[in-house]
């Protein structure tokens, strides 16, 4: 074997031996390099989804954020209910380096609430047409103390098995409710994809009590939805009142992450310089 022959299998080899190192690392090793290409204080935005959906339901917000410079991670949310989803999300965040702005969509909100509590890394909490629990307090309670939700008509039960075996209920949003409940503002041809691809919430996560409060002792931004129809508007002043948000209101329905994108993507914005001028 030649001298040239020799180096270039050597550069291979190490090539190789890096791949392979990055592997093992993981997504710590990836948050890490992700965190440092945008700066050393630059914020990771995390975004948690709500019932009914999944991450792809960010996709017009992440190419708005993306576009901007930002490192985003969309979770998949279990809907499991709110102890195993708030656990699914805390352990995300303590895989990541460098402080979080943390946001949270419909029942995506209860979920960060709980999360974040205890989670140094978070810095800011972005709550969008959200539920906003206080420690004590359970959803299906919370959302019957201001008239407009139109959600429980709409819904459809369908029986499932836990993951222990133990007889649970699956709530999906009946299909031809989707639109005029949850995104009436949305095109129909989306909105007619966006029912299809739907994914079950557990029933108990409108029966599980809230144990943490994280946006008592972390900065908050709330983006209110004022046609809301599955969360009332009323609901979403009264948490953004209580929490101390900075708040902004739009005129949209229960999805504005696909009708006011633009907005939501300026909000996470503002979080997200909160923390880096910080």
């Amino acid at each position: 074997m030649n001298e040239r022959s020799t180096t270039r299998r050597r550069t291979i080899m190490a090539a190789g031996a890096v791949a392979v190192t990055a592997a093992i690392a993981g997504p710590r090793q990836h948050a890490v390099a992700a965190d440092r290409s945008g700066g050393p204080s630059a914020p990771v935005v995390v975004l948690v989804h709500g019932a009914f959906a999944d991450g792809s339901s960010w996709a017009p917000v992440i190419e708005r954020l993306q576009r901007s410079g930002h490192t985003v991670v969309a979770v998949a949310n279990p809907l499991r209910g709110l102890p195993v989803d708030a656990a699914h999300v805390r352990g995300v965040l303590a895989a990541l380096e460098g402080p979080v702005v943390l946001v949270g969509h419909s029942y995506g909100g209860a979920v960060i609430t709980e999360a974040a509590a205890g989670a140094a890394n978070v810095r800011a909490l972005v709550y969008v047409a959200a539920f906003v629990p206080d420690a004590g307090e359970v959803l299906g309670e919370l959302s019957a103390r201001f008239p407009g939700s139109e959600l429980q008509p709409a819904l459809t039960p369908v029986p499932a098995t836990g993951p222990e075996g133990q007889p649970t209920i699956d709530l999906y949003l009946s299909r031809d409710r989707f639109r005029h409940v949850f995104a009436a503002d949305v095109p129909e041809s989306t909105t007619r994809v966006l029912a299809a691809v739907q994914r079950p919430l557990s029933a108990s996560a409108f029966t599980d009590t809230a144990t943490a409060a994280a946006w008592r002792h972390i900065p908050s931004w709330n983006l209110v939805a004022t046609r809301d129809r599955g969360i009332p508007p009323a609901l979403q002043r009264f948490q953004a009142r209580r929490a101390g948000s900075h708040t902004v209101e739009t005129a949209s329905s229960h999805l504005p992450l696909h009708s006011r994108p633009h907005e939501v993507a300026a909000l996470i914005r503002a979080a997200a310089r909160s923390v880096t001028s910080a």
